[in-house]
């Protein structure tokens, strides 16, 4: 019989939005359950989070605690580090709104392949093919709230062909996901390589993946390499940057090492509706 695992605090609650972190499109494997609390998969382990007398707890074991730290980035003071983009105007509307989100460290594969498959999508599709991935081909993880999956590796997506991958649903970036996975198995695409390359540098690699353009390159080098210099531009992005911002805006520049903070603060506001 399973038991729950014991109820670890995590930090402060003004530390770690989870709802803002789970749901501002940088992970897509937590969901929210109707008491409050986000349960998921990451890092091939099941946890729960919930807020409680101003901490955030989480349902997992001890000896998985500083794993949990570093997933969360815990160690990093956002505050400090977002507080130079507060300018009296929009974009410290922006830090307001989003404080809270933390650029979560994911696994590199996972991010690769959740972004790929993100390409023309909308969350709630993305989550549904990635789960059904899971499920296929994923290792099955026994909780107290049932049967969860980890996310399948490189090794086995990459023996996979296209037919194998039909049920997901998605479409034209089946190819893609494959040709990922057996670059990353056969080494032509290295994390550590990847690791010791510059921003600009690792972003130019990716791109050369198959199907893998200027967006989905900037999304796996911020949320999978953890390069915080990364600037992902999408929809809601565009629209934020013409709004707000001058024609010839160079976001390295006015954030620095950071910018892919202040991009989540931008997105996650853009997307609430620009409050």
């Amino acid at each position: 019989m399973l038991t729950t695992a014991p109820a670890l605090r995590l930090c402060g609650a003004d530390e770690l939005d989870i709802e803002k972190t789970f749901e501002c499109g940088q992970c897509f494997r937590w969901n929210k359950c109707p008491d409050g609390a986000y349960e998921g998969v990451a890092l091939g382990r099941f946890a729960r989070l919930w807020y409680e007398n101003g901490a955030v707890y989480i349902s997992a074991p001890e000896s998985d605690g500083a794993l949990w730290r570093e997933y969360f980035d815990l160690d990093l003071d956002y505050a400090a580090v977002s507080e130079p983009f507060c300018d009296g105007g929009y974009m410290e509307r922006c830090v307001e709104f989003g404080r809270g989100i933390r650029i979560l460290r994911q696994d590199r594969w996972e991010a690769l392949c959740s972004f790929i498959i993100s390409q023309c999508n909308n969350i709630p599709r993305i989550k549904k093919i990635v789960e059904t991935l899971c499920r296929l081909y994923g290792d099955e993880i026994e909780t107290p709230s049932g049967t969860h999956y980890a996310f399948p590796p490189a090794e086995r997506i990459a023996l996979l062909d296209e037919a194998a991958l039909a049920p997901l649903r998605s479409g034209y970036r089946a190819p893609y996901i494959i040709a990922a996975a057996r670059e990353i198995v056969n080494g032509t695409l290295s994390f550590a390589e990847l690791d010791a390359m510059t921003c600009t540098e690792a972003v130019r690699r990716v791109r050369k993946l198959y199907g893998v353009g200027e967006k989905v390159a900037n999304c796996f080098i911020l949320f999978g390499l953890h390069k915080m210099e990364a600037f992902p531009i999408d929809v809601w992005m565009k629209r934020a940057l013409k709004e707000h911002f001058p024609k010839d805006f160079d976001p390295a520049a006015a954030f620095g090492d950071y910018a892919g903070l202040a991009q989540q603060y931008i997105f996650y506001n853009a997307r609430s509706g620009d409050k």
